[in-house]
């Protein structure tokens, strides 16, 4: 009998072993398959079974939570939604996440580590800390004048501080309400819908994720490879460029807008923006120390993110002396992102080198303890320091004198570069306006903002839409917002 009971407990405690093998088994092995199958609700239960952590603009919050009383509890919520959709994209129980909702959804959502007093049990039980807040880099008050600037048109807006690399306003218009798409209701499929089908694309980042010709502000990268290169050493010498310009190889000539090119010297050339001039440039330049020079203010990089990803701004590095002087004047293949020209006009601003842009300043626990910052930022050389003060000499002339006089702002040094952007079949398109500038306040030590402004602004009749006209007026607005702020 005795041995009878000693098998009968041997094999219960088999049973046992295998029941929690089996246990372990799919509590660690098979816990992630189990988390992502669609039939197992239990984790996006949890996900919205507390508040999310807040985004931070000028240190108060632009999102929140609200209690839905359902099984999904609580949904995100966002104030003024419109304006700031370009930086915290939206979180939604149905699409997903986008921009920094997306990429910082670890610490908003509570599942980082970093957020678990205890992360070693909290990996094993997968128990949800708070969420976390982030904390941005943008000036309220320039985020909306660009936002306002803009008035609706189709376009862009992009503001860093030229020293730092800190993001300062991002702007995209037409935008949208993120709100929309917060829940799970019949609603929010239907604004689902009707975003994505609307021709204006109010969901697409054009700040960070449109490239666009950006016509004569590249001329800002042409005459610092031209000063680099040696092609140019006085600001004031007649330059050997014949208007009109023939283009290498063959029968195309390329023309002016207005009178006085031919010969301009470099000051002339950038103040009017003499394609003719530039074009030459380029060439004289030649095709690897163009792209040298672009490569090194940003363009053809594939790895930028602020911290979400940005569409790479592009110069191309294989083509004939003819694709090159256009290319030199914001032509042919050369695109931009309205972010990488404010990284041009802040590597003018900053003695030649730019900071790669950065737009959260810190993480931080819902109580404010500090996660992770930003940290230094490296610098890398886009020209010599003495070209750059020459291009700051140049883009002060734009201003004060030239095609950016809507720019100028009494008691600031501005400095700027116009630009109008041919695009379509034939450039039948209606061209974009572009400005680059920044500006230095008058008890500044250096200068504060650097801006790019482009507006697509197709209502607008071809002869009315220039990058002075039209870009430079918001460009102002968004550089006197910064100039003002206590900060």
């Amino acid at each position: 009998m005795t041995k009878h009971i000693r098998h009968a407990g041997f094999f219960c405690v088999l049973l046992l072993v295998a029941l929690l093998v089996n246990a372990a088994r799919i509590q660690i092995v098979k816990a992630r398959s189990y988390d992502d199958n669609q039939a197992n609700r239990r984790s996006q239960i949890a996900r919205y079974h507390q508040p999310r952590g807040d985004i931070l603009v000028g240190g108060e919050p632009i999102t929140g939570s609200r209690d839905s009383g359902e099984q999904l509890r609580y949904e995100r919520t966002y104030r003024d939604g419109p304006l700031y959709a370009p930086v915290t994209g939206f979180a939604s129980q149905v699409y997903g996440t986008t921009l920094l909702e997306h990429v910082k959804d670890p610490v908003l959502s509570g599942t980082d580590p970093a957020l678990a007093p205890f992360p070693v049990v909290n990996g094993l039980t997968r128990a949800r800390g708070r969420g976390g807040d982030v904390v941005t880099t943008l000036d309220p008050a320039a985020q909306r004048a660009a936002f306002e600037g803009l008035e609706g048109r189709k376009g862009a807006v992009a503001a860093i501080e030229p020293a730092t690399g800190r993001v300062l306003a991002l702007v995209s218009s037409p935008s949208y309400d993120p709100g929309a798409l917060s829940g799970n209701a019949a609603a929010t499929a239907r604004s689902w819908a009707r975003l994505n089908a609307d021709p204006d694309k109010p969901m697409l980042n054009r700040a960070v994720r449109k490239t666009y010709p950006p016509g004569s502000t590249f001329k800002v990268v042409t005459a610092a490879a031209a000063l680099d290169a040696g092609v140019v050493t006085d600001l004031d010498e007649p330059t050997d460029s014949p208007d009109p310009y023939r283009l290498p190889g063959t029968r195309t000539t390329l023309v002016n807008e207005g009178d006085g090119c031919e010969d301009a010297p470099l000051r002339i050339a950038f103040e009017w923006s003499c394609n003719t001039v530039f074009a030459k440039l380029g060439v004289d330049v030649g095709v690897r120390d163009m792209a040298a020079t672009a490569r090194a203010f940003g363009f053809n990089n594939r790895r930028q993110r602020i911290p979400f990803a940005v569409a790479p701004s592009t110069f191309d590095t294989s083509m004939d002396r003819a694709q090159l002087a256009l290319s030199s004047i914001g032509q042919y293949n050369t695109r931009a992102t309205p972010l990488q020209m404010a990284m041009v006009a802040a590597a003018v601003a900053n003695h030649g080198q730019v900071r790669s842009p950065y737009l959260v300043e810190r993480t931080t626990t819902n109580e404010g303890a500090t996660l992770a910052t930003a940290g230094s930022r490296p610098a890398r050389a886009a020209m010599r320091p003495e070209t750059a003060d020459r291009m700051k000499e140049l883009m002060e002339d734009v201003v004060t004198e030239g095609t950016g006089t809507n720019a100028a702002i009494p008691g600031a040094i501005v400095g700027g570069k116009t630009g109008t952007a041919q695009h379509g079949i034939g450039n039948a398109g209606t061209p974009y306006a572009w400005f680059v500038s920044w500006a230095q306040g008058d008890h500044d030590p250096e200068p504060r903002v650097a801006v790019a402004v482009v507006v697509e602004d197709g209502s607008a009749r071809r002869g009315d839409i220039t990058g002075g006209g039209v870009a430079a007026p918001i460009a102002r607005s968004v550089m006197e917002a910064v100039l003002n702020s206590k900060e």
